[in-house]
């Protein structure tokens, strides 16, 4: 399920953006977090499963509200169970952009759940 960062998840989102490379650092992450916190265009989501948050995406909106996304982190013992598949997903779902699209930094796991997901697409 998916669920809009709010201040008291601070903690939470610090730790699963930590997962990304660029995000190691603790004043890189305190100023990732402030960005998702302070500027409208930054929008962060948290991924809950079975009462467990266990990924996070986060997005930047430009002017003609296309979303760029900017973090895709997933906790490791989650990975290859399809949870990055199913947020990006269900932020296209909620048809809030006129489009998502990846940085440079996410494109390598975008484009791998979008494959997973037109895959799927193809099998039914």
């Amino acid at each position: 399920m998916l669920i809009r960062y709010k201040k008291a998840f601070e903690k939470i989102a610090m730790g699963l953006l930590s997962f990304m490379p660029n995000e190691k650092d603790i004043k890189k992450l305190k100023e990732t977090i402030h960005s998702y916190e302070n500027d409208d265009n930054w929008v962060l989501y948290l991924w809950k499963k079975n009462d467990e948050y266990v990924g996070i995406v986060g997005l930047v909106t430009d002017s003609n509200n296309i979303a760029m996304i900017q973090h895709v982190s997933v906790v490791p013992s989650y990975r290859g169970e399809g949870v990055a598949k199913e947020m990006l997903q269900e932020v296209a779902d909620l048809g809030q952009y006129e489009s998502v699209r990846a940085t440079e930094e996410t494109r390598n796991i975008v484009q791998k759940c979008i494959h997973c997901i037109d895959e799927e697409a193809d099998d039914h």
